[in-house]
């Protein structure tokens, strides 16, 4: 969250406005019946929640496929108690292996050597596969790309590259700070053997590259050259409980207040299903001047 927007001043929610883990569980528990199956807990930063092992501990025990995206910096001391509770892997937020250049990537004084010990513990704690997620802007951090790439070589890491979004309104996006996977993709080539690989299922995002000679994989996400909206099956609960069917959304749907006035069950089910099919969401494909002028949610308040 930009230190300059989000300052001393910034009115933040107070923490009864949150859904409780029970709530939560709910929520869960009626997209089940819709046909979820896997579950990300990001943020903002989850790790900031206290008691988190308490949830993963509760959403567990219904057999879907949960994880978990940090910024690591509290990684190393929750790792284990996470993998204990019933965490399925995690992916890591690091987008620079400079200090510096990490810094102005996030507005953090995290320093990368706490994140990559953060990824270490995760390693220790078998929450694996484990995945790093590096947004490149041009001018700023794509002399970081190789670099990544070599250092988590052999590690069974695998590296995502994404290309920089014009998430929510205080990220300073412009068109010509993104570069396109497949450029990135040319410049990773003159270093590395790269080679196809079959995509797990329709729905992932990310293209997927391994090294020929098996010492591992890198991701692209090309969200903004190579939109993927008519395979989208992502929706997303805020903090404060409201459901929003798209990262680029400007508003969302209010599910804590159905829950506290009684959506239980199938009601509650019925309720998410008709938000899910009324969506006509397709803001990547249709991208221009007119659409940027839009209003969007923060990524700190829905996550990736």
């Amino acid at each position: 969250m930009p230190r300059d927007k989000f300052n001393e001043s910034h009115t933040f929610l107070p923490r009864r406005a949150f859904l409780s883990f029970e709530e939560i569980e709910k929520v869960v528990l009626a997209c089940i019946e819709l046909g979820l199956e896997k579950v990300r807990l990001t943020g903002g930063e989850p790790l900031l929640r206290p008691d988190l092992p308490n949830l993963v501990s509760q959403l567990s025990k219904h057999k879907i496929d949960l994880a978990l995206t940090t910024n690591g910096s509290l990684l190393r001391r929750n790792a284990q108690a996470l993998a204990d509770a019933g965490l399925s892997r995690v992916t890591v937020s690091l987008d620079a292996l400079d200090d510096e250049i990490h810094r102005i990537m996030t507005d953090s004084k995290v320093p990368v050597p706490d994140i990559l010990d953060g990824i270490d513990a995760a390693l220790e704690a078998g929450l694996t596969p484990v995945k790093i997620n590096c947004v490149i802007r041009r001018g700023v951090n794509e002399g970081q790309a190789a670099k990544l790439v070599n250092h988590f070589r052999g590690t069974g890491v695998i590296v995502r590259f994404i290309e920089f979004m014009d998430v929510g309104r205080t990220n300073g996006w412009s068109r010509g700070e993104v570069i396109q996977s497949k450029d990135l993709l040319s410049h990773l080539q003159t270093e590395f053997d790269l080679i196809p690989l079959e995509e797990v299922r329709t729905s992932d995002v990310a293209v997927r590259w391994g090294h020929s000679d098996g010492s591992g994989e890198i991701g692209l996400i090309s969200s903004v050259s190579a939109p993927f909206c008519g395979d989208c099956v992502r929706a997303r609960i805020s903090a404060d409980g409201r459901l929003f069917t798209c990262l680029f959304a400007s508003g969302g749907h209010d599910l804590r207040a159905l829950i506290h006035n009684g959506a239980n069950g199938e009601n509650l089910t019925a309720a998410i299903a008709a938000i899910w099919t009324r969506r006509a969401d397709r803001y990547s494909e249709l991208r221009s001047e007119e659409t940027s002028a839009l209003p969007r949610i923060e990524m700190s308040y829905i996550g990736g």
